[in-house]
């Protein structure tokens, strides 16, 4: 096995306390590993451009994984949980669509 490096900083991860209290540790673990390597999930192709090219500017970064991943995920609304890294790369939150 191999290490691959993330290709941004993620500077500090924290969660809000809605998604801390219903989102399984080992799944958030596992959604930001995507998240750090490129594979934004189930944002539209439009975000999923944007997310790459800032990834070289500098600009913030939005996923969307299912919460659930046995049900459909639209990349907003139910079922969606949300991954966004700042501008800056001072910070990663994990959060719900709604506590935008």
């Amino acid at each position: 096995m191999y290490y691959t490096p993330p290709l941004f900083p993620l500077g500090k991860v924290v969660a809000t306390s809605t998604v801390a209290g219903l989102v399984p540790q080992a799944h958030l673990m596992q959604c930001l590993r995507r998240h750090m390597m490129g594979d934004w999930g189930c944002v539209c192709e439009e975000d999923a451009k944007t997310n790459d090219e800032a990834v070289q500017a500098g600009f913030r970064i939005l996923s969307a994984y299912a919460i659930d991943e046995t049900r459909p995920c639209k990349g907003f609304g139910e079922n969606t949980l949300w991954i966004i890294t700042e501008a800056d790369r001072s910070v990663t939150t994990f959060l719900f669509p709604d506590e935008y």
